[in-house]
């Protein structure tokens, strides 16, 4: 599978992730108890999975040799890429603490993982689609073949590392376990598909 391929791949599981999300903050909406064991779940996913292993690629190998080929890190299509990240870590950390609270969730907690995830999903699909339609097009023009081979090769060898320890397949089966619990109202993902489109 080559670098480019390797991350779209991952970017399908992601918003696999994000529809699941979707789901549950829409029954917590109506009313359905939130479980500080399912917010960590989604908390660790988004965390170790979408940030840790999926912008760890893109930042540390993808961006840095777009950076050698001339991209500016500060500004420009990485400069957005990277403040989105940060974005991201933002949103997933108030979850992260909603997680770790002791006792039942409370009324404030509930609003902040309705804020903060509403506000995530729409964000990370957006980024995705960005990435996707405009910048993973753009690395593939300007890196050389054999430096898509290297990146693919790099790719590999985190993968083999995170998978040796048991962390990919672990975090695969949460992603899995967290979508067939909250299933994606497809009509409802197709519409915010479209308007992620429209708001590129």
């Amino acid at each position: 599978m080559s670098a480019i391929a390797i991350l779209m791949d991952e970017h399908r599981l992601i918003e696999r992730v994000l529809g699941s999300l979707e789901t549950l903050a829409v029954e917590v909406e109506s009313g359905r108890p939130l479980e500080r064991p399912v917010v960590a779940d989604y908390a660790t996913f988004f965390r170790e999975f979408a940030d840790a292993c999926h912008h760890g690629k893109e930042e540390d190998l993808l961006f840095a040799r777009m950076v050698e080929r001339g991209f500016p890190r500060e500004s420009g299509p990485i400069g957005v890429m990277l403040f989105e990240h940060n974005v991201g870590r933002q949103r997933v950390a108030a979850l992260r603490g909603i997680a770790e609270a002791p006792g039942d969730v409370g009324a404030a907690e509930r609003q902040l993982f309705l804020d903060s995830s509403l506000e995530y999903i729409p964000m990370l699909r957006q980024h995705i689609h960005k990435e996707d339609r405009i910048l993973y097009p753009m690395a593939a023009k300007v890196l050389v073949p054999g430096e898509l081979d290297r990146l693919e090769s790099e790719f590999e060898a985190f993968d083999r590392q995170l998978r040796q320890s048991g962390a990919l397949d672990r975090l695969r089966g949460t992603a899995d376990a967290l979508a067939a619990r909250f299933r994606p109202d497809s009509a409802r993902m197709a519409a915010a598909g479209e308007a992620g489109i429209c708001g590129v």
